[in-house]
């Protein structure tokens, strides 16, 4: 039951940080609910990296 409360708490700490940068971004913030699984995060995290590194070209 422990774990679980952790696991709650990571994912809202995960969650919310995300539907707020993910539209600065051009990705839709629905996409943040996808954190619940945690490879997504990583996969989130490079898609962002990708366009700073486009949007710094500019």
């Amino acid at each position: 039951m422990f774990e679980f409360l952790i696991w709650i708490v990571l994912v809202v700490a995960t969650v919310v940080p995300m539907t707020k940068l993910l539209p600065h971004f051009g990705i839709n913030k629905n996409w943040a609910f996808a954190c619940i699984i945690s490879p997504v995060v990583i996969v989130l995290l490079w898609m962002m990296a990708m366009k700073l590194q486009e949007m710094e070209r500019r």
